[in-house]
């Protein structure tokens, strides 16, 4: 019996394509774990700067409240405070609205007996920047090695995301025409534009606000609001901040499904209501579930939808004087 031949069809092209697309996939995925991974050995390396911008917004935490003079004290190498006080209580401060100085507790001798006695320290460190109210504990023995992780976590995103994102947008773009390309890179822009717009806005101003109400609706409760858990802190900064990037991206989903017709001025018109009812539901889930960063984050998205209004007027407005002009 002669031998038969079977021939074995090669595989259809598409099935060719879509493993190489999967390859391509992961060596994307591959390159961008290493960025991060490299990134990450080298946050940790600086974990304790990274720490320290991330206490900035709480260092800030009377941004927008008159200054006040603070004193703090020096017990060996402890030092209290700063406490704030009033000139009527220490007549000796340096001149100036809001000064800050140290003293140095210590003892001298009178007669029989030890009183205490305070000596101002000249150019003590620290005395020339805002005082730090709030004080931030570990109450474990891993939570410092935690704290340190997550951080430098965050940071090695934001220092790779140049890279991972060109890795991501190298496998996306070849399947794009080029008509789509030169449409999609506004869009791009505008919302890392927004993304940016919403973390520096968060940092520098209502993160200062929120923590400083924080503490003020703890004085009204009738707590001590000055003693925070660091883990905690890390973690509400790390996701208001990300969160309102995020949120601020809503703009872009509401313009795009503008320029595809889906909604008109009208209808978002019409939809203030609902809009500002989902955008305490966004800042619940995009932040942390509490009243003070709902009400922070709602406040910017309800504006940055009222100015969605206002260019989607003005983009049907001259779409109605395009089709009017005569040819």
């Amino acid at each position: 019996m002669a031998d038969e031949t079977i021939d074995v069809e090669p595989a259809p092209a598409a099935h060719k394509s879509f493993l190489g697309h999967l390859e391509d996939l992961r060596q994307v995925l591959i390159r961008s774990l290493i960025a991060v991974g490299v990134a990450l050995l080298l946050c940790l390396t600086f974990v304790d700067r990274l720490v320290a911008i991330v206490e900035y917004p709480l260092r800030n935490i009377d941004l927008f409240e008159k200054p006040q003079p603070t004193v703090s004290f020096e017990i060996g190498s402890t030092r209290l405070g700063p406490y704030t006080v009033t000139r009527e209580q220490f007549a000796g401060l340096p001149a100036g609205a809001a000064p800050h100085v140290v003293f140095q507790v210590g003892t001298a001798k009178v007669g029989p007996q030890q009183v205490a006695a305070l000596r101002l320290l000249p150019d003590a460190p620290g005395a020339d920047v805002s005082p730090l109210h709030v004080r931030l504990h570990n109450f474990g023995p891993a939570e410092g090695f935690f704290i340190a992780f997550h951080v430098a976590l965050y940071g090695a995103l934001i220092l790779s995301a140049p890279f991972w994102m060109y890795f991501i947008g190298s496998f996306i773009m070849p399947a794009l025409k080029q008509t789509e390309r030169q449409a999609i890179f506004p869009w791009v822009g505008w919302s890392l534009f927004l993304f940016l717009a919403g973390v520096l806005s968060t940092y520098f101003v209502l993160l200062p606000v929120a923590l400083r109400a924080s503490v003020a609706y703890s004085d009204l409760l009738g707590f001590e609001g000055l003693d925070w858990r660091a883990e905690d802190y890390i973690s509400f900064v790390t996701h208001f901040i990300f969160g309102m990037g995020l949120g601020f991206q809503f703009p872009i989903v509401v313009l795009f499904l503008v320029k595809l017709g889906y909604l008109t001025h009208a209808q978002l018109a019409k939809y203030r209501r609902h809009v500002c009812v989902a955008s305490f539901i966004l800042g619940a889930v995009l932040t942390t579930p509490e009243v003070i960063t709902q009400v922070a984050m709602a406040i910017p998205l309800y504006l940055l939808y009222e100015i969605c209004i206002w260019i989607a007027w003005y983009w049907e407005r001259k779409q109605r004087g395009a089709l009017a002009a005569p040819a």
